[in-house]
């Protein structure tokens, strides 16, 4: 989800301005319609959709136009695929509490990849848990809530925050039990706010500390969603599009 889709036109469809073309996704069990916005007279641009699954959807271009029928221009396969980050974002919440998981996650740590790859690595990760299909029940510290905070642990907080990933430690912070950990000790006696301070990462001290701290900028700053029952529409302020996502 959230790539960048480019769709080009043969001489035949290249029509006047005011026929609107928009794209629809059909999945399994959820569709997607985005609309689309021209490059030039030959070219449009739009956001790809977060699917809730790795399948082959049909995709459609359609041209609409005020008081003519909405017509279908083109269509193609498109296949929404499980990549690194998706299987990242998916160990990571599945091992939420899981004390084996997370100290074999610190592994990581010491081989301290450069910043364009930690920038590179925080925004897809990140990018992949926005779209995962969490649990009702999700919690940041795991599914066993009866642990008190005396309990020196490893936690998802600590992780993102050694790792230096901004944009996922903001994510976590809007999950339940985010706040949470932000006062957990780990067997070190470190929680992730001493962690940050630690580290001298300064942004992502400021973000742990700040009551209203805003979203670190990122790709997904760039998108607002509104949610109503089955429904949903997302606005990409940077590509001006809009993504209605329908349960079928």
């Amino acid at each position: 989800g959230d790539s960048v889709i480019t769709v080009q036109l043969t001489e035949e469809d290249k029509v006047e301005d005011d026929v609107v073309f928009y794209l629809v996704f059909t999945g399994s069990t959820v569709q997607h319609c985005t609309s689309t916005r021209k490059i030039n007279p030959g070219s449009l641009e739009t956001i790809s959709p977060g699917h809730d699954c790795c399948e082959t959807v049909k995709v459609a271009l359609c041209a609409s136009r005020e008081g003519r029928p909405v017509l279908v221009v083109a269509e193609e396969s498109f296949q929404f695929v499980q990549d690194e980050a998706y299987d990242a974002a998916q160990f990571l919440a599945t091992c939420a509490g899981n004390q084996q998981a997370l100290n074999f996650t610190r592994f990581l740590d010491r081989s301290r990849p450069p910043a364009a790859d930690v920038d590179f690595l925080d925004e897809k990760v990140a990018l992949a848990f926005r779209h995962l299909k969490l649990p009702a029940e999700w919690n940041v510290l795991g599914a066993d809530q009866s642990l008190t905070e005396n309990i020196p642990r490893e936690t998802l907080m600590h992780f993102a925050v050694r790792l230096g990933l901004l944009r996922l430690t903001w994510f976590l912070l809007q999950q339940p039990g985010g706040r949470g950990a932000l006062s957990i000790h780990n067997n070190e006696g470190a929680t992730p706010v001493s962690l940050a301070l630690e580290r001298g990462y300064q942004k992502l001290h400021q973000l742990l500390t700040e009551e209203e701290a805003k979203e670190p900028d990122s790709w997904s700053t760039l998108s607002h969603t509104v949610h109503s029952g089955e429904y949903s529409v997302k606005h990409h302020r940077g590509l001006d599009v809009y993504m209605l996502t329908a349960e079928a």
